[in-house]
């Protein structure tokens, strides 16, 4: 080995400041994020993990290494901290108190999308953290829609089952038209256009000839089925102009409770919210009150702050609101994409390609 050699571990070290250009293979997952390239090294990859792949998901995450990939599967706490002194990748996530154990660790591939939880030891340690942001937003946008068609087309007032147990169901032609309103024309507002918030966008739109206005704190290329993207400070100017407003950000400081009594108060008395990335985004006993005394019309909930929400909260006293439990992301084909991504990040890591889906770590998505 020459002198001037460069590892993949001693790259890895010192990543992370300016991205590198993607690679020429388009990735399974497309992302806006940072991208992290390491140089190639022949030295086995050793991926330390509690998380139980099946033996075709180990053969699809190793075949396509130049390099050999050994996955230790751990049973216990005690295994995974004594695998993780030679492993130098960590699938699923590891806590501050794990770190001491992990001399040479330089990738973690987190198991989810949001990394909001992260311990201060782990942000500040020099590894390399990617995410699955976008693997989860086809089965999310599809039920938020879902959640809104159920709230503007009457079904949740007037024929779910458990309506009609409660005789609530009315027969044709009894319904009041302005129970019943359209999606065609109308205006939706996204907060975070990411990989829920731009699939939401491309269903709402060419889905439904929904208008989107769009924001996000990144300086992101307009799509053409946005009609406006702006930066945060134009929420507020965003709020009263449409009619269905949606939280699809990530968690962070700057955005907890950003959806509270000043954003409801100013919305549209006929608008809708939908919540779908995290609860921490919206203060729920606003969104109640707005619910109760009429501020807005209805919601759409996949999350709540607190998760599940207990049984005695108020949420579950409104008619207005329709929840499922934070279970939109789930579905077998999602499944695999989590493994497509992981199989494609590890075959970059081997060739010393860039990485997809590097989360910032400060900013904390």
């Amino acid at each position: 080995m020459s002198d001037n050699h460069v590892s993949r571990r001693a790259v890895l070290a010192t990543a992370g400041a300016a991205p590198l250009a993607a690679a020429t293979r388009t990735p399974v997952v497309v992302s806006n994020y940072p991208q992290v390239a390491v140089p190639p090294s022949a030295d086995p990859i050793k991926v330390v993990t509690t998380y139980k792949f099946d033996p075709h998901e180990i053969e699809k995450i190793t075949s396509g290494s130049p390099v050999k990939v050994e996955i230790q599967m751990c049973s216990s706490q005690e295994e995974f901290r004594l695998k993780l002194r030679e492993a130098e990748v960590v699938y699923g996530g590891v806590r501050a108190a794990d770190l001491d154990y992990a001399p040479k660790l330089k990738w973690v591939q987190s198991g989810g999308a949001g990394v909001e939880g992260m311990e201060d030891k782990v942000r500040k340690h020099p590894f390399v953290m990617t995410n699955y942001a976008r693997t989860f937003a086809p089965g999310i946008s599809e039920t938020a829609m879902g959640l809104l068609l159920c709230l503007t087309r009457g079904i949740a007032k007037y024929y779910m089952p458990q309506f009609y147990r409660d005789k609530t169901m009315k027969p044709a032609g009894t319904v009041k038209s302005d129970h019943h309103t359209e999606l065609v024309g109308r205006t939706m507002g996204i907060v975070g256009m990411g990989g829920i918030g731009t699939a939401l966008a491309r269903r709402a739109h060419y889905g439904f000839d929904m208008r989107i206005i769009g924001i996000d704190a990144k300086p992101l290329p307009k799509p053409d089925f946005v009609s406006e993207l702006h930066d945060p400070s134009y929420f507020m100017k965003m709020v009263p102009q449409v009619d269905v407003l949606v939280a699809a950000a990530p968690h962070t400081p700057k955005t907890n409770k950003m959806f509270n009594e000043q954003v409801f108060r100013s919305m549209k008395k006929t608008a809708h919210f939908l919540a779908m990335s995290r609860g921490g985004l919206f203060d729920d006993m606003a969104l109640v009150r707005a619910l109760k005394e009429g501020w807005i019309a209805g919601a759409g909930l996949d999350v709540m702050p607190k998760e599940p929400p207990p049984a005695g909260h108020p949420i579950f006293e409104c008619p207005n609101v329709v929840m499922s439990a934070h279970s939109s992301g789930w579905s077998p084909d999602r499944q695999v994409r989590l493994i497509d991504l992981f199989a494609d990040n590890v075959r970059r890591y081997a060739m010393g390609l860039p990485l997809i889906n590097v989360v910032d770590k400060e900013a904390g998505y």
